[in-house]
């Protein structure tokens, strides 16, 4: 399951899935899967059920999230509800409606994604924090779902292609090429970039892999993460 799956990071998620042998299920507000807005918590619960009417699921990619960019002191609450809700509470959501599948299963896969900027980044106190809380949940699902065969990893992305990156970014801008420049690799991710990773994570071969931040940034954190 891939929430946030018709567009972006999570459609290529979903077409790495498939090419790895796995029927993807998309939720998302738009697209060909089950549709939903996944800020409401009713929404989100009618959509996991219809999902999982065909069965269980034992791999979850807890994609889906929303920027608010905004100054400290401009911030407002109801954008930090918002950032909450899609970022965090949807993970949680999804997370507690396919765990029984799992547990049964004895075996387990979840990603969620978080984001660089959980290390810090001007103008995103309501993402930063709820990416930082993705991290949070991450190690303590790591560590009580462990015994389940259940692994909970999350993917911190740094600047990425997409539709929305490049309407934000021109790829001719002073801005844009002064990000470039900022990666160590000297380019911008792809979604591709991202997904690979993922694929990584949904291996039942990387059963020993839990509790874990991989930053996919060109290089951007290093001497900002924690080694």
């Amino acid at each position: 399951m891939i929430t946030g799956g018709a567009a972006g990071i999570g459609a290529a998620c979903a077409e790495r899935c498939e090419a790895d042998g796995f029927e993807a299920v998309v939720i998302d507000r738009v697209g060909s899967g089950f549709i939903a807005d996944l800020s409401d918590t009713e929404a989100t619960e009618k959509a996991l059920n219809q999902a999982l009417a065909g069965g269980p699921i034992t791999r979850l990619v807890n994609n889906v999230g929303v920027v608010v960019p905004a100054g400290a002191g401009e911030q407002s609450l109801e954008e930090l509800e918002l950032a909450w809700s899609l970022n965090v509470r949807c993970a949680m959501q999804c997370m507690q409606a396919l765990l029984p599948g799992m547990q049964a299963s004895g075996f387990g896969r979840i990603v969620n994604m978080s984001s660089r900027a959980a290390l810090g980044k001007e103008l995103r106190t309501a993402y930063s924090a709820t990416k930082a809380a993705l991290i949070g949940m991450t190690r303590v699902w790591a560590l009580e779902l462990g015994r389940h065969g259940i692994t909970a990893n999350a993917i911190g992305p740094g600047p990425i292609r997409t539709e929305l990156f490049n309407r934000a970014n021109p790829p001719d801008s002073p801005r844009t090429r002064a990000i470039v420049e900022s990666v160590p690799v000297k380019r911008v991710g792809t979604p591709e970039d991202i997904a690979h990773a993922v694929s990584y994570f949904l291996d039942a071969r990387s059963g020993f892999v839990t509790g874990q931040v991989l930053y996919v940034c060109g290089g951007m954190t290093v001497g900002v993460a924690g080694v």
